[in-house]
């Protein structure tokens, strides 16, 4: 009856849109809409989209601007790079960004791209305080003195011109297309004197930048069909791939090289742009990229030693991902100092640990080197000062475009990296709203509370723990529990740092002396943070079905006591998330315990943390 009654609704609106045939006389070409929100997200990456989550969880209503038909940016169908950060299985990322990747392999087990797409796609969606536009890009900046009041966008496939209004604005296109603003940036490399960069090699600053790249992706086959690139393509040969490469071993330095082989399926080489602008010649650089993806592709299934005997070409990019062009200012510029010292910061929010990666300007077109990876430590603190304007009040960033030099930026440009900046400029931009200040004014008053909330989100912040909720730490429970309200809800140094428990036959369960009032709790399970587990193949076409962590709860149910007797207060049936944040009807009991009553597969689920609530 629900669903008639829906169709009838919406074929009434459907007719009276209808009901006059439409003419230039009483018609518009182009449609003008004005929106307003209390946060406007620019760009859709994996940044913007853990932004505007994040803070419409926490109570901000959000519009996210989106210039692509799908989200993810460089992670998504259209360019299909890898989603790296840390390079280690204790320091893995979480919150959103392992939440997305849980669902991907719960609603996409074959892990297809275009899947991957709506699996984000999906994340925003849900939330009902985001407002999504797509295929919405971002014109021009309205000011309110030293203020964004608004900005002015156009959506190509709807005809429509949007005034957006907003309280606050953060910036995740990575190109920063909120400078309109105003707001003071940099683009290009530092010289080695400006921060004392001992890894920097020039001596006099310039606009050179790292290049874009376009992805290839083979399809292993039982058959070997030669390839002929198109007339316009490059056709390499031997020579072009013929450079002595440097023997030196150096400790906690790496050289890379173009690598014309199949192994891993990775060309992240295929990059050009560095010397030019990899803004306003984008048109030209994707161009030249066609031409070397082809020109590789062709030279590496016709090499005489048969490397790519047994692949064919299945997809190859046609949207270029940017690494790097604009780097806005805030009050702290990060530098390679910082990240090499382990950046232990009072205002930390997030954290990186790819290496210092500074590919060459030259990129393809060079022979020899092309990038120098030297390594940094295992995680680096982030600070919040890295992710507002130093000039414009309510203005935020987050991704590719936060203040950092080009040699800091060489590691925290990854996405991973990028996606827990986008959760922290979220989370501090709602708690900005909520208090009616500005994020310099959260900065000062307000960083333990953004800090705290991020980790209860399932945010790790190098240098400290997260702290157990004040009735867990008051509650009673068996000395093998303890562990569970130590703030570490991971793995670390080889300390486990949680608890097995098999399904049916065992509860955690916590007591009070005299009934407390209960309203939920929050939940860690373990989802199996190792790194590349759940990164997207890039062989895609194959049949293998990618699994939950099998040692994580499938179902659960949470039973309090009360005046004596247990009852059942939660309920979850199909959990395949490693955070859960649940609610039930307000109780007063003195003891509330955790049922796991199945698992993805192993014979005990782990557990790293129960609060109550």
């Amino acid at each position: 009856m629900k669903n008639l009654f829906l169709f009838f609704a919406i074929a009434s609106v459907v007719l009276s849109t209808n009901a006059q045939l439409k003419t230039e006389s009483n018609t518009s070409v182009i449609v003008n809409k004005e929106l307003e929100a209390d946060l406007v997200v620019c760009g859709g990456g994996l940044s913007g989209v853990c932004a505007a989550v994040s803070a419409a969880r926490h109570g901000a209503k959000v519009i996210l601007i989106q210039d692509r038909p799908v989200l993810g940016g460089n992670a998504s169908s259209e360019m299909r790079m890898g989603i790296v950060g840390v390079k280690n299985d204790d320091s893995q990322e979480t919150g959103i960004l392992e939440e997305m990747q849980l669902r991907n392999f719960r609603y996409n087990p074959l892990q297809r791209y275009t899947l991957w797409d709506d699996v984000i796609y999906s994340t925003v969606v849900s939330e009902k305080n985001i407002k999504l536009l797509l295929n919405t890009s971002v014109q021009d900046v309205v000011m309110s003195g030293e203020r964004i009041s608004a900005v002015k966008c156009w959506n190509t496939n709807a005809y429509t011109k949007y005034t957006i209004k907003g309280r606050m604005f953060i910036d995740c296109t990575g190109d920063g297309i909120l400078r309109l603003s105003g707001a003071k940036y940099r683009w290009g490399r530092e010289a080695k004197t400006e921060f004392n960069e001992s890894y920097v090699d020039i001596t006099t600053p310039d606009a050179k930048t790292m290049g874009n790249s376009i992805l290839l992706q083979l399809r292993k086959t039982t058959e070997n069909h030669p390839f002929k690139a198109p007339e316009w393509a490059y056709h390499f040969t031997e020579d072009d791939f013929n450079y002595s490469k440097d023997k030196s071993t150096i400790p906690g330095v790496k050289f890379n090289y173009k690598k014309p082989y199949p192994k891993d399926n990775n060309f992240w080489w295929i990059e050009f742009g560095g010397n030019i602008n990899t803004i306003f010649d984008a048109n030209d650089i994707q161009y030249e990229l066609k031409r070397i993806a082809y020109g590789v592709w062709e030279y590496m299934k016709n090499h005489p030693d048969g490397r790519c005997r047994n692949y064919d070409l299945d997809w190859i990019g046609s949207l270029p991902g940017k690494r790097e062009n604009v780097r806005y200012v805030g009050p702290h510029i990060l530098t390679q100092d910082d990240v090499l010292n382990g950046g232990h910061f009072d205002d930390v929010v997030a954290y990186g640990g790819w290496t210092l990666d500074n590919h060459d300007p030259e990129a393809f077109h060079k022979k020899g080197i092309i990038s120098v990876e030297f390594v940094a430590p295992k995680l680096y603190g982030i600070p919040f000062d890295c992710l507002y304007s130093v000039n414009v009040p309510n203005l935020m960033f987050a991704g590719r475009d936060i203040s950092t030099s080009h040699m800091a930026f060489s590691s925290t440009r990854v996405m991973a990296t990028c996606a827990l900046l986008g959760q922290a400029a979220g989370t501090g931009a709602a708690l900005a709203l909520e208090k009616n200040i500005t994020p310099a004014q959260v900065r000062k008053d307000y960083i333990s509370q953004l800090q705290a909330e991020l980790e209860d989100d399932d945010v790790l912040l190098p240098h400290r723990w997260r702290k157990p909720s004040p009735l867990t730490m008051s509650a009673r429970m068996e000395d093998s529990l303890q562990v569970l309200r130590n703030g570490i809800d991971r793995r670390w140094e080889e300390a486990d740092n949680g608890i097995w428990v098999a399904p049916g036959a065992e509860t955690v369960t916590y007591t009070w002396k005299k009934p407390v009032e209960l309203t939920g709790a929050r939940l860690i399970f373990d989802s199996n943070l190792k790194t590349r587990s759940k990164r997207m193949r890039k062989l895609e076409a194959t049949t293998e079905r990618a699994e939950l962590p099998p040692m994580m709860a499938k179902s659960f149910r949470l039973e309090a006591r009360v005046g004596g007797k247990w009852q059942t207060v939660y309920t979850d049936e199909e959990n395949y998330l490693r955070l859960r944040k649940v609610t039930f009807g307000k109780v007063k009991a003195d003891a509330l315990r955790l049922v796991v009553t199945s698992t993805w597969g192993a014979p005990h689920a782990h557990i790293f943390a129960f609060d109550a609530l």
